[in-house]
């Protein structure tokens, strides 16, 4: 059967062209902001009627589309698509810098970033700079952002729980933790995120790749806020200190979570078993206890994890690494926690 290819429907702002005017009219919501059609369950908003359709199949758990290789299924078909190149071994996007090739559009943009980073880093392009901690940046407003963390102001409230933001960004990404919006979705595994970024950083779950690297030890991370808060661990800064305590943290997000020690604030709730958490992170770990899911696993020897901390920790017995020292007797540990216990023998 010829399938149409014919795309008659041109938008007049960006030149985006489509086979039916209603997919054309839907696409035009999104130059307007206008998201009409609603999810009766959780609120969110989106602008087509099939982004709805799609949405609506995160809370009925339907998967119609079934990989006929595999019997594994999925909520779209074009997850079922991107699915059955891991069995042909199809790769059909291609770095422009290094050749290499990617199954995935998501996985070569994520890669792309690498090459981005090596730029920046070799030419420097941070021109502006914190004066307080010296961090550097590549825009102006991006320290003026950051000077928020050092004042303490937090213009932007979250109207459901009062919780106030630095930016007006993490304000909306907030606010999908109260409406259940995950817009971002995994092609690979049908995982959801709140925003672009984590689903970037989870997509090198999938391709291994670790692009920024520490120049003191060699370690590698996915992320290059990873390596600056890594950085903390050799220069023993510790930046954000605790009003009732003193205590002293690497992170404004270790100390705001630190701080719900001290108010018992608890806001998120496991439906399973009711047990109360204080941050989303720490929920979504522990609902993969009734789960039974282990997203994270290792190249070397197929063992899977629920915790990409446990997978990292495993990876070195192939490695050999042991990046842990105890500072009494020199001898070394491959995870942090080890080090700890055998600390104990000297105290």
């Amino acid at each position: 059967m010829e399938v149409a290819t014919e795309k008659p429907f041109k938008c007049e702002v960006c030149q985006a062209s489509f086979r039916l005017n209603g997919t054309l009219k839907g696409h035009m919501n999104t130059h307007t902001g206008e998201k009409p059609f609603k999810c009766e369950v959780c609120d969110a908003r989106f602008y087509s009627r099939g982004n709805l359709n799609m949405h609506t199949r995160i809370h009925t758990g339907e998967k119609p589309y079934k990989c006929e290789l595999c019997d594994k299924r999925f909520c779209h078909r074009g997850n079922l698509n991107t699915h059955i190149r891991i069995h042909i071994g199809e790769k059909p996007y291609k770095c422009e810098v290094c050749d290499k090739r990617f199954r995935l559009k998501a996985h070569l943009n994520v890669h792309v970033t690498s090459h981005r980073g090596e730029k920046r880093l070799k030419s420097g392009e941070k021109p502006f700079h914190c004066e307080i901690c010296h961090k550097r940046f590549i825009h102006s407003a991006s320290v003026n952002q950051h000077m928020r963390v050092h004042t303490g102001d937090r213009p932007f409230k979250c109207e459901v729980c009062d919780k106030r933001f630095i930016c007006n960004g993490s304000l909306t990404m907030h606010t999908r933790t109260h409406t259940g919006e995950k817009p971002c979705t995994c092609e690979i595994c049908g995982k959801r995120f709140i925003h672009s970024g984590s689903l970037n950083a989870h997509m090198r779950t999938h391709t291994g790749e670790k692009p920024f690297k520490c120049d003191l030890c060699n370690q590698m991370f996915k992320l290059s806020g990873q390596l600056d808060r890594h950085m903390r661990v050799h220069t023993g800064e510790n930046l954000f200190k605790c009003g009732l305590c003193n205590k002293r943290l690497s992170r404004s997000e270790t100390l705001n979570e630190h701080m719900k020690i001290h108010t018992g604030e608890k806001l998120f709730k496991c439906e399973v078993c009711l047990k109360m958490f204080r941050h989303t992170g720490s929920l979504n770990m522990h609902m993969r206890i009734h789960t039974g899911e282990k997203p994270y696993k290792c190249a070397m020897c197929d063992k899977s994890f629920s915790r990409s901390a446990s997978r990292n920790d495993h990876m070195k017995i192939h490695t050999g690494e042991k990046p842990f020292n105890c500072e009494v007797c020199d001898k070394r540990f491959s995870c942090s926690g080890n080090r700890n216990k055998h600390m104990r023998v000297h105290t």
